[in-house]
């Protein structure tokens, strides 16, 4: 199991990115949470296998209907084994 940190750029608040990104995590089995910063971005830690993190990440590069998604930082996080399902924060 590994863990990612990421952050989503562009338009991202305000079209339900972090619903959506729960429902998406837990259809893969990905735990974690999503929260929306005060830059206007969407900070996101993601824990699961290599699959489920690519898959993921392949997802948040889209995002929800109404997402514009400019870019994405990424990095290697810390595991929270105190994590167990994906929270919207």
């Amino acid at each position: 199991m590994k863990a990612v940190d990421v952050r989503v750029n562009g338009s991202v608040q305000g079209v339900f990115y972090r619903s959506a990104a729960r429902a998406e995590a837990q259809r893969l089995g990905v735990s974690g949470w999503a929260m929306n910063m005060s830059d206007g971005t969407v900070a996101l830690h993601l824990q699961g296998d290599d699959e489920q993190i690519r898959a993921m990440l392949a997802w948040c590069e889209v995002g929800s209907p109404g997402a514009e998604v400019g870019w994405l930082d990424t990095k290697e996080g810390v595991l929270d084994e105190s994590l167990h399902e994906f929270a919207v924060r």
